[in-house]
């Protein structure tokens, strides 16, 4: 891996994309410290010490930002609002069919309208999140105002307008400096955005789980941690080879065609993807109960507190449905990208067929059967993933392990893809890759 990294280096546009990548983390991350005009630093930092359960929904609000909610910058809001804006445009495929044809017959002019208009409702969601983050954090530990001018009161109109659209531009500038990196640099530019801010909070998460469980309980971490990366790796690498045949085709006098392949089929073929898309559905009731929780009415008040307290993980009935809404999702997305690739419409365009089973809608029927069945362990694996946390939580003190878990999958997944897009290039250049 050294090797291929060094000769990765020596290639000038593999270089130039890599330096690029780096230096867009770093300036995200340089933009994840500009705090938002009028924050009260100290009052934060005492609130996100409490253990609250708001506290909790905080932080782990804080992996999806890239760590831009610890310092309560520009950048609070991060990719999030875009997650949800393309989640639920992806929900309205299967009820609008028009969307979906326009999908498959437009093409990449189709994908092109989708992507603009996950843009425009990015907007109104990152105002909706900036605002519910705010009305969260306006009383912290003691009653201390993180942003005493934050409201519609007497001189609060404008301080409030100013925020708002300053952190739903520290949005869109999140969301175009992920898109540079997917353009121009290497890896998927929104992961590895979340990528950074995982991997930043590593050296904190050790040192609690130091001080929390001492020498043991690090002990027991790494140990843990080790043995999910190989499983994380053996499972998102297996796949499930179909056997396809080519016929023959005769032009004159010479034969075109013939031959066997495959089409592999991925266990895991949603990725990560669903563990965030089920993390940033789950947050959203607690975001919302965020403009209730100081409520004059008391019943109104009650549910909200329960809904934060439940809904930032910190109840362990949280991993129920936690755990379902990965499996839901994992074969919710699976679902859509096989009807996207339409690989029986593949086949036939290139005069394939799989022996046994007869071309179109039985082709299509045969596909889609294995995919349910191998993505049944997908499901699963993620899930296990997603719930990790609470069964260590049985045997260590600290609960570090609800940030370091679940952004492991997202870790190694980036990594992995990462290194796929570098040996893709080195390969075109007839070098060795990083995987073999």
């Amino acid at each position: 891996m050294i090797e291929a990294l060094r000769n990765s280096l020596k290639l000038p546009e593999l270089r130039r994309r890599l330096l690029y990548t780096i230096l867009i983390l770093i300036i995200y991350r340089l933009g994840s410290n500009i705090p938002v005009p009028g924050v009260n630093r100290q009052a934060l930092e005492a609130f996100l010490a409490t253990g609250s359960g708001a506290s909790q929904l905080f932080n782990l609000l804080d992996l999806l930002s890239g760590g831009a909610v610890s310092n309560f910058s520009v950048l609070a809001a991060g990719v999030y609002p875009y997650v949800t804006a393309q989640i639920v445009l992806q929900l309205l495929l299967p009820i609008f069919p028009k969307l979906e044809q326009m999908m498959r017959e437009e093409g990449e002019e189709g994908q092109r309208k989708m992507n603009q208009w996950t843009f425009y409702l990015t907007v109104p969601l990152a105002m909706l999140q900036a605002f519910g983050q705010v009305r969260g954090l306006t009383f912290a530990a003691g009653g201390a105002q993180i942003l005493p001018n934050f409201g519609f009161g007497p001189g609060q109109v404008l301080p409030t307008i100013t925020i708002l659209i300053t952190m739903t531009a520290g949005t869109m500038f999140a969301v175009w400096l992920g898109e540079l990196i997917t353009e121009q640099g290497v890896g998927n530019g929104l992961s590895l955005i979340i990528f950074g801010g995982i991997v930043s909070r590593m050296p904190a998460n050790l040192q609690s789980i130091w001080t929390t469980d001492s020498w043991i309980g690090l002990l027991i971490f790494l140990i843990i941690t080790v043995m999910m990366v190989f499983f994380i790796v053996f499972v998102q690498e297996g796949e499930r080879r179909i056997k396809v045949q080519y016929g023959k085709r005769v032009r004159g006098m010479k034969v075109y065609g013939g031959g066997s392949t495959y089409i592999p089929l991925k266990v895991n073929t949603a990725g990560m993807i669903p563990l965030i898309f089920a993390q940033s559905i789950l947050t959203f009731p607690a975001v919302i109960a965020q403009f209730f929780g100081n409520s004059a009415n008391l019943t109104v008040q009650n549910v909200a507190i329960w809904t934060i307290d439940f809904f930032s993980g910190q109840n362990g009935w949280y991993a129920v449905p936690f755990f379902l809404a990965v499996v839901g999702f994992t074969y919710f997305y699976t679902d859509v990208m096989v009807q996207q690739q339409n690989l029986p419409e593949m086949l036939r365009k290139q005069g394939g067929f799989i022996p046994g089973v007869r071309p179109g809608k039985k082709t299509e029927e045969f596909i889609n059967g294995v995919y349910r069945r191998i993505t049944l362990a997908g499901a699963l694996f993620l899930g296990l993933v997603a719930v990790m946390p609470y069964i260590i939580g049985l045997f260590m003190t600290t609960r570090v392990m609800l940030i370091t878990s679940s952004g492991l999958l997202i870790v190694v997944g980036v990594v992995v893809d990462t290194m796929r897009q570098l040996e893709a290039q080195l390969l075109m250049r007839h070098y060795e890759g990083f995987l073999r």
